[in-house]
């Protein structure tokens, strides 16, 4: 049998602090009532602000969505699937829209391999091997704040020339060893700056508005 929890009735003339302690509205001090207001009228418009941008999001994915189906219709083509990274531009290049998808990689048990073949090229290295290039190779497998291996880093170990076997088969494990676990869409608006070929990202993050 499902019970909902009760709701707590707040007696008239009270407040509810955050220990949970009912206080009368005359006992609080004005300043700590200006504060509860002040906090309380941000939260409000952040809410409505949060509840338009997911709209938008929903929106812009919608209306890009569509649009490319009705541009592929002209060839007599259609994409199964999530639609890949596109950039769409307005008539005058003044403004551009692109959609990015970010996959989330990360990396199975193969990853132990690469890493005990590229001791192997390291040790037998040291002597003659660039301190970068060690440096490089350690930090790659340098495990980040959250205790999670840096992907992007591994992966760059790829585009390095070294022609040693061990090398190759490490990887080669890497390689194998990525594992796509899931994927995020994003929109992303520019104006352009100007009249030059640099384009400016119109914020849609608080933090860097």
């Amino acid at each position: 049998m499902n019970t909902k929890p009760t709701e707590k009735v707040i007696p008239e003339g009270y407040r509810e602090d955050a220990q949970g302690r009912l206080v009368h509205k005359d006992m609080i001090k004005p300043i700590d009532a200006e504060r509860d207001r002040l906090v309380c009228e941000i939260v409000e418009r952040a809410v409505v602000l949060s509840e338009s941008l997911t709209n938008f999001k929903a929106s812009a994915f919608g209306d890009i969505d569509a649009f490319v189906d009705m541009s592929l219709e002209q060839y007599g083509a259609k994409v199964r699937g999530k639609k890949g990274n596109l950039s769409l531009l307005s008539f005058d290049g003044r403004y551009k829209v692109q959609m990015a998808v970010q996959e989330s990689i990360v990396f199975d048990e193969r990853l132990q391999a690469a890493r005990a073949l590229i001791d192997e090229c390291v040790t037998d290295w040291t002597q003659g091997a660039r301190p970068e290039a060690i440096t490089l190779i350690n930090d790659a497998f340098r495990a980040d704040t959250q205790g999670e291996i840096r992907t992007a880093r591994v992966l760059g170990l790829r585009r390095l020339g070294i022609e040693d076997e061990r090398w190759k088969r490490a990887m080669l494990a890497i390689g194998e060893a990525c594992q796509v676990v899931g994927s995020k869409s994003y929109v992303r608006v520019y104006e352009r700056v100007g009249d030059t070929d640099q384009y400016r990202l119109i914020s849609l993050d608080l933090a860097s508005a």
